[in-house]
């Protein structure tokens, strides 16, 4: 062999050798840099510090195991808005109702317990580190770039549930389903006046309260659930609240004294007080022509003819065709009425007769009588299944449960029930998702105990949701891929509940 030979051959050799040699340095991985969960969490540095190294450890609120620990994650800021098995750990603003701080807190001075302390067999939080979580809180419990959660969507849907054992309203996130925010209702900060109930108007612009113990009717934006303002309509215990057709009046029925408020609701003046017997719920003919209003004592409702304003001539209905309209309590007692979804019919909840009685609107006579659970209150209408739901209050399942929701076929009148809570009381569809919101009051002793302690005394409540395609109670998914019943949390008395679309 030629030296050239021998020469390109030791060439061709330390070619390849250097190329085996470079493909293998080329894949050699480097190590990532360590992920910091404080700061990937998105939480501000120093609630990091709490939260993720104290709360979302092996075992307890992080992804992995939040099925097991209450269904709370807090390896996140955005989790941790995702709420748990009990409903809303922080709520933005609100200290005096964020559980998260009544689970770390080991001092009665500073605000509720709940036992056990947590962290779960660790150190407790130092009075500073739980300084800090409230301070955090009162200030929205803002993300670390400042951003306050559901700050961002002011047509955002929403829950209004009216509070009315601690003058408040809730407003539920309708696509996370948790307290978005608490906002103090009501004009007198030295008694509590009983917001009894909350209606969003129908163009979803703005939401009312009205009070059983106190003598005002409020109008807030939904936008940002500002105050927009208040007239005085006298004092007596407002029950109720009903829209003329174009949304421009408001008539607040107060049931105890007799008396209606007509209200101006653009300009938010008093217009007349006329007198009907025990006025409770209601509603307009779709033509605006004639409001109905259920008379609760007795065996009657009202027919007013709203074309007559402001003197409002009126006629009663008797419930059943022949008798002698009487104020009597303790026979049919009619509670709350609504359309059927087709605008021809009227349905009428009885509470002393556990009756829902239907009429025809064009001619004010009786259909059909649906017997029910004891004690039917609120309605609610869900027009693409042609279905109406009422809460039965007061109706016996079992010796642990009490009340039932039922739904109601507008076409056969068939009837179905399910137990969603302690008390169901306010309902309100959402035929978007087709889903039923129920208001439970859990306010009966025999209830449930309640899991959080309340800031304004009297046993909690809580939301439910029906999941109304299969009739079942509505179940939320975790990132762990379990899921559990939903169920929220609210505080007590959650009478009335208002959907904005």
């Amino acid at each position: 062999m030629s030296a050239n030979n021998q020469s390109m051959k030791k060439l061709h050799f330390l070619f390849a050798f250097l190329f085996l040699f470079s493909c293998k340095y080329d894949t050699v991985e480097v190590p990532p840099e360590p992920i910091d969960p404080v700061a990937a969490s998105n939480f501000p540095q120093d609630i990091g510090n709490i939260l993720v190294n104290k709360c979302a450890t092996a075992g307890c609120h992080n992804s992995l195991s939040r099925s097991y620990a209450g269904g709370l994650d807090f390896s996140t800021w955005d989790l941790m808005f995702d709420g748990g098995r009990n409903g809303t750990a922080v709520i933005p603003y609100s200290v005096e109702n964020s559980y998260l701080l009544f689970s770390v807190n080991t001092d009665t001075l500073l605000g509720p317990v709940l036992l056990p302390t947590m962290p779960y067999l660790e150190d407790h939080l130092s009075s500073q580190e739980y300084t800090t979580l409230v301070n955090w809180i009162a200030d929205g419990a803002p993300k670390k770039d400042g951003f306050i959660k559901f700050s961002d969507n002011p047509n955002r849907r929403k829950l209004y549930i009216v509070i009315q054992g601690c003058d408040k309203v809730a407003v539920v996130d309708e696509a996370s389903k948790v307290i978005m925010r608490y906002i103090d209702v009501g004009n007198n900060p030295n008694q509590i006046e009983s917001p009894h109930q909350v209606r969003v108007s129908e163009d979803g612009q703005y939401w009312y309260v009205v009070f059983i113990n106190g003598d005002i009717l409020q109008k807030f934006r939904t936008s940002d659930d500002s105050l927009v303002g208040e007239v005085n309509i006298t004092s007596a215990a407002w029950n109720t609240l009903v829209f003329s057709s174009s949304g421009d009046t408001g008539f607040v029925n107060g049931t105890v004294e007799g008396i209606i408020a007509a209200v101006n609701l653009n300009s938010m003046t008093l217009q007349n007080l006329f007198t009907i017997s025990y006025p409770h719920g209601g509603i307009v003919s779709p033509d605006g022509r004639y409001m109905y209003v259920t008379s609760q004592n007795g065996n009657f409702i009202t027919k007013v003819d709203l074309s007559t304003a402001p003197f409002y001539d009126n006629s009663t209905i008797v419930l059943v065709p022949g008798a002698i309209p009487s104020t009597s309590a303790g026979t049919y007692d009619p509670h709350e009425m609504t359309l059927t979804p087709d605008g021809t019919r009227y349905m009428v909840s009885c509470q002393a007769s556990n009756e829902v009685r239907v009429f025809q609107l064009s001619n004010d006579s009786l259909l059909a009588v649906i017997n029910v659970g004891q004690y039917p209150q609120e309605f609610t209408v869900m027009p693409s299944l042609n279905k109406v739901y009422i809460s039965c209050t007061e109706a016996y399942v079992d010796a642990n449960r009490k009340g039932l929701v039922y739904s109601i076929d507008c076409s056969t009148y068939e009837t179905d029930s399910i137990y969603p809570g302690f008390q169901p009381h306010g309902v309100v569809a959402d035929d978007n998702s087709k889903l039923v919101y129920v208001a439970n009051l859990n306010s009966d002793p025999t209830g449930p105990p309640p899991h959080h302690a309340s800031s304004c005394g009297g046993r909690n409540g809580n939301l439910s949701i029906i999941d109304a395609t299969t009739f079942t109670m509505y179940r939320k998914q975790l990132s762990d891929g379990n899921s559990f019943q939903y169920k929220c949390e609210l505080l007590p008395a959650p009478y009335f509940i208002s959907l904005r679309e």
